[in-house]
């Protein structure tokens, strides 16, 4: 490929090629609704003939905007924030705003490189998940001078908006709704112990302990990646400490779904002798057989209205949300897989038998 062919095409080309002047160029690419049907159609047919990308940063140091916002979020591949980031898109998308998001891949170092690398695109305002920034995220983020909106979660001392729901509220009544069945050895698994699955875990030990129950052998814990595989490596885990658990809740529904799965290859009967409540209820949780319980969070939600409350500041900057926290809360979907505990029901029977009802 020679030099010549090589070479990025420029603003002066574009105009050169149409026959008009830079400054026209400018016009048609920010506002064709302002030119002639002609005019616009002659310097589009020479874009496209150069394959011109506009410089979109050199555009917005000219107009003090953007047209961008930044997201941060800590998984590009949990099912959790595809339908936050879809909830953001559609939006931000038909309104003619570009969302750049960026992955921490739940690194707190790597979440204050995202907000810094977007920063420095100048975005008209930030949504981050999670309200855990780090002393130097946050300063970024407060002096940015843009709108900044904290999701998935709930603090009492918001940086700028807050919407979400309570973690350790979820974990709580998620107990409480194993107990309302008549489960007293209730266990826990969590992976990846990020701030959200902590605080989960907190209210699930609040319930436990307003119960008299002791959790010290009913968690299973790991540190790595929540998978489906990992829930039936974690149900191991608990039944070699609590072989008399008689419901799991599970911190999200891949450990779930890897629970169900692994009581299937035990022989172990869902409900009859295990209770299985997830969290989040993804779309496979009504589908799995027994469809699972799960705790619905409004991540949809979080990230239309996330969106919605920034371009209502990005349109009239006075007058801001008269709430700076809302919560959005959270329900739980009871189905096939939890059941209410009778009070002669036998202990879950060992072995082969089991999988006859």
């Amino acid at each position: 490929m020679t030099a010549e062919k090589s070479r990025r095409a420029t603003l002066a080309d574009v105009a050169s090629r149409a026959g008009v002047s830079a400054v026209t160029v400018s016009r048609v690419l920010r506002r064709p609704g302002l030119v002639s049907d002609a005019l616009r159609l002659r310097v589009e047919s020479a874009v496209g003939e150069l394959a011109y990308i506009p410089n979109q940063m050199a555009s917005a140091l000219a107009s003090a905007q953007t047209d961008t916002i930044g997201v941060v979020v800590p998984s590009l591949t949990n099912g959790v924030f595809g339908d936050y980031l879809r909830g953001i898109h559609d939006v931000f998308t038909p309104r003619g705003f570009q969302v750049l998001v960026l992955n921490t891949r739940y690194a707190p170092s790597e979440e204050e490189k995202a907000i810094a690398t977007l920063l420095g695109r100048h975005p008209e305002a930030m949504i981050v998940a999670g309200i855990d920034q780090t002393d130097h995220a946050r300063r970024l983020l407060e002096q940015s001078g843009i709108p900044v909106v904290q999701t998935m979660e709930l603090t009492e001392d918001p940086i700028d908006i807050n919407i979400g729901m309570s973690q350790i509220d979820a974990g709580y009544e998620a107990a409480r709704y194993l107990l309302a069945l008549g489960h007293r050895r209730i266990g826990l698994v969590e992976a990846r112990l990020d701030a959200r699955a902590r605080r989960r875990l907190q209210g699930y030990r609040r319930a436990m302990e307003e119960a008299g129950i002791d959790t010290a052998d009913l968690i299973a814990s790991s540190t790595h990646r929540s998978t489906v595989k990992l829930g039936g490596e974690l149900l191991q885990h608990l039944l070699a400490t609590a072989p008399d658990v008689e419901a799991v809740f599970c911190c999200n529904d891949d450990l779930a779904l890897g629970v169900l799965f692994a009581c299937q290859r035990r022989n172990i009967r869902v409900p009859q002798d295990i209770s299985i409540l997830g969290f989040n209820d993804l779309d496979f949780a009504a589908s799995a057989y027994p469809a699972l319980s799960s705790v619905a969070t409004p991540r949809l939600e979080m990230g239309q209205q996330a969106a919605e409350t920034i371009l209502r500041i990005i349109r009239a900057p006075k007058q801001r949300p008269e709430q700076a926290r809302i919560d959005l809360g959270f329900r739980i979907n009871g189905r096939e897989s939890t059941r209410r505990r009778t009070p002669h029901q036998e202990p879950r029977r060992k072995g082969l038998a089991a999988a006859q009802p």
